[in-house]
């Protein structure tokens, strides 16, 4: 039985309140850009995710404990409700919190996700993090010579990089990929059934297939009040891509949607 903790967390501004949430392998850092841009008239909440960041380790790692480590987050900073936005995995935590604690969700914005259970589709991103050998690592390009043998993308591998952290003259991995690799099929899995009738933002990649018009009854099953935007030319990173109208979209949505 897993016990929600207290996330590792930052605060950015303040006003009604906004929590960011990242996605798999990712860390508060993510979502810092539209931070900043919210912080000028909104209390930001940026946290990583269990296994993730500076956050706590677990052995267990599901969408209902990730809601309620959110959830004791907020309790410890006095938090009733707030805005929630998410990419990717965090879009899903924000979903799987809307609809276990639906009070307490102001608004939602799932970025190019939807409830959905999907194919493990980074598997081959969790097998070639655990083939690299720590132990023969003196420098980030040397984790890379090694990740470059699996992932070709040099962006993709330096996002992955950021997970490393030199510590008494050794690299470690602030992942928990033990945990992240036992728990894969359940952090691919669906978010909880149940009903949410606050506003849900979806923001699609145009070019990404993670959010898709098959999903659409699983997401009318789940949520009453639903808006979908679209990001032409960009893919599952919409937010790292087109920052400018993805922060644009963000802000016209939650201030739609602010008691003030």
């Amino acid at each position: 039985m897993s016990t929600a903790q207290i996330l590792n967390y930052e605060v950015l501004g303040s006003g009604e309140p906004v929590v960011l949430l990242h996605g798999l392998f990712g860390d508060l850092d993510n979502l810092k850009g539209l931070g900043r841009d919210l912080s000028a008239d909104f209390q930001v909440i940026l946290v990583d995710a269990r296994n993730h960041g500076d956050s706590f380790h677990s052995d267990h790692m599901n969408y209902a404990d990730m809601a309620a480590d959110l959830a004791a987050t907020l309790d410890a900073l006095n938090i009733e409700s707030a805005h929630i936005v998410g990419h990717s995995m965090g879009g899903k935590i924000a979903m799987e919190f809307a609809l276990t604690y639906p009070k307490r969700a102001r608004s939602v914005i799932a970025a190019d996700i939807s409830p959905v259970a999907y194919d493990p589709k980074h598997r081959h991103i969790l097998d070639a993090l655990k083939a690299i050998d720590l132990s023969t690592v003196s420098n980030r390009a040397d984790a890379d010579k090694q990740l470059a043998q699996h992932i070709d993308t040099r962006g993709v591998r330096q996002f992955l990089l950021k997970n490393l952290s030199r510590e008494d003259g050794h690299y470690t991995w602030r992942i928990n990929l033990d945990t992240l690799n036992s728990c894969y099929e359940e952090i691919s899995g669906a978010v909880r059934q149940g009903s949410y009738d606050g506003p849900i933002l979806f923001i699609k990649g145009g070019d990404s297939d993670y959010l898709a018009t098959a999903h659409t009854d699983e997401i009318k099953g789940r949520f009453n009040n639903v808006e979908v935007k679209i990001i032409e030319g960009t893919s599952h990173w919409l937010h790292a891509e087109k920052p400018r109208i993805f922060n644009r979209l963000a802000r016209a949505f939650i201030e739609n949607h602010s008691r003030t």
